[in-house]
């Protein structure tokens, strides 16, 4: 039985695979869960205009997060920290205070999408992290912590 799948099947395939499985397994499981269809003619001329669209908006978003990629390269990012006299930071700074300082710079980047090599910074000085603005556009800036 030829079926498209709808969502990633483990030791299947991923989404929008299609896929030869047994009869019993697709029409008792993985239609019924709406994992797969029926890989009918009409579904795969479906697939096929889905997959060109998609690709089309991928090339989009790329495009746009490589902008994005260049303007932050120029930019120079300070955050302020309470310190004690050697220069340990009270606390820490951790990639919420760099998505903030990112939005006021006029970027919006969710937390989520920022990755400090150190899992929280402690000390005054110059940084880097990574920002992910599309799974094949990772940028790594500089950001300045300085005592307040």
């Amino acid at each position: 039985m030829d079926i498209i799948l709808l969502q990633d099947v483990t030791n299947l395939g991923s989404k929008d695979d299609s896929v030869v499985v047994k009869s019993g397994y697709g029409r008792n499981y993985l239609i019924p869960q709406k994992l797969a269809i029926l890989a009918t003619p009409s579904a795969k001329k479906v697939l096929a205009e889905n997959q060109k669209q998609r690709a089309h908006k991928e090339a989009k978003l790329k495009d746009q997060a490589l902008v994005m990629a260049e303007k932050l390269k120029s930019i120079v990012i300070t955050i302020g920290a309470k310190t004690s006299t050697t220069g340990k930071i009270f606390g820490s700074v951790n990639n919420i205070q760099v998505a903030e300082a990112l939005r006021e710079q006029g970027f919006e980047v969710d937390r989520k999408q920022i990755l400090i090599k150190e899992d929280a910074i402690k000390e005054i000085g110059k940084h880097t992290a990574k920002v992910k603005f599309h799974r094949d556009v990772v940028v790594d800036f500089e950001f300045e912590v300085i005592a307040e």
